[in-house]
Order: structure tokens, then C-alpha cells, then sequence
């Protein structure tokens, strides 16, 4: 009995020591959670700013002004057409139809043009309102001042009159200015008269 009681304090004694030890003993070393690692994105480039389409202004070419104008009937109708050609391809540059006419009038430098020009003006100091209200009213009035005044009558007179010939005009500048009066006299189908009217 004395002997079974000997071992189990045996037995206790060694586990109370294994117990100091590892009370005593060295703490363990904490166990450090590394830091998650975070995956940066790849860097994003902003978009290239994409070329806006050039306007109609930017592909425009460049526009000439009209010649002056010097009263010259025979020179009344190329005149308003560079104007109204002008006027249908820069459209931006004028605000309205009083810009229109002005901008047209500052070609009018020298003769019966430069006084119609400043009758316009005149009239304007006297009442206080501009004369012409519309392009549509400069025009007619334009057509009234400075074309020929009977341009059909006069290209069929110089056709079918016997002083027409070609002469020694080159054959193309004979065929430009017959092209010009049968547009002038209105001829509707020029090959019907052209045997006739197309003379050496």
C-alpha cells in the first residue's frame, strides 16, 4: 500500500514539474499576420480626345472679294453674280440682309455706281431709314440700274444681224461669246440655230 501511494506522488511530482517548466519557460515568439498585399490596378491612360470633324467654315476654301464696280452695264450681271456667290458661300458673315447690301455697296467706288451709291446714303441721313429694306429689293433695283436694258433684244439683233461674224477671234473665243449670246437671246435649243447663226 505504502508503495502504490509512493509512485503516485512519483507520478505527481513529475507532472507539477513539467507544469514549472512550462510556466517558466520562454514565452513563444507571437505569430505575426503579414499585411494582405493589395493588387494595384494597371495604370489607365485617359482616352485620347478624339479630332473633332472640320466645320464648313474650316473646309471652305479661301473666298475672293468681288472688283470694284464701275457702273458698266455689260459688266452689271457678272458683278451681282460674284456678290450672290460670295453671299451663298459665306453665309456666317452676315447677320442680315442691310449687312448684305452695304457689304456690296463698298465696291462701288468710281462713277454712276459711286453716286447711285451715295444717293442711297443720302436719303438714309434725310429720313433716318435705309432706302433698300431686302436683298430681294437691292437686286431689282441693281437689275434696273446697271444691266443691259434690253439684253435679249441686243444678243438676237447681234446674231442674226450680217456684221456678226467670227473674224479673226480665236475659234474658241468666237464659240465663248456665241455660247454667251444664245444664252442671252433665250434661245432653248442653240443646235437648232447654230448652222444659221454660227458664221466665219
Amino acid at each position: 500500500m505504502e508503495h502504490v501511494i509512493n509512485n503516485t506522488l512519483a507520478g505527481l511530482t513529475a507532472q507539477i514539474q513539467q507544469l514549472i517548466q512550462l510556466m517558466t519557460g520562454p514565452a513563444p515568439a507571437p505569430t505575426v499576420t503579414p499585411p494582405p498585399i493589395t493588387m494595384s490596378p494597371p495604370p489607365v491612360n485617359p482616352p485620347s480626345p478624339v479630332p473633332s470633324a472640320p466645320t464648313k467654315q474650316q473646309m471652305r476654301p479661301k473666298l475672293s472679294f468681288p472688283l470694284d464696280f464701275f457702273s458698266k452695264r455689260t459688266s452689271g450681271r457678272a458683278f451681282l453674280n460674284f456678290c450672290t456667290l460670295y453671299l451663298h458661300l459665306a453665309p456666317e458673315q452676315f447677320s442680315c440682309d442691310e449687312e448684305k447690301i452695304f457689304w456690296t455697296l463698298a465696291f462701288f467706288k468710281d462713277g454712276r455706281a459711286a453716286r447711285w451709291s451715295e444717293n442711297l446714303f443720302r436719303q438714309e441721313a434725310d429720313t433716318g431709314i435705309f432706302p433698300i429694306q431686302s436683298w430681294a429689293d437691292f437686286e431689282r433695283q441693281f437689275r434696273n440700274q446697271f444691266f443691259l436694258v434690253n439684253a435679249k433684244a441686243d444678243a438676237v439683233n447681234t446674231l442674226e444681224g450680217s456684221s456678226y461674224y467670227q473674224g479673226n477671234q480665236t475659234v474658241d473665243n468666237y464659240l465663248d461669246n456665241f455660247l454667251t449670246l444664245v444664252s442671252d437671246a433665250r434661245y432653248t435649243d442653240p443646235q437648232c440655230h447654230a448652222g444659221q447663226l454660227f458664221k466665219q
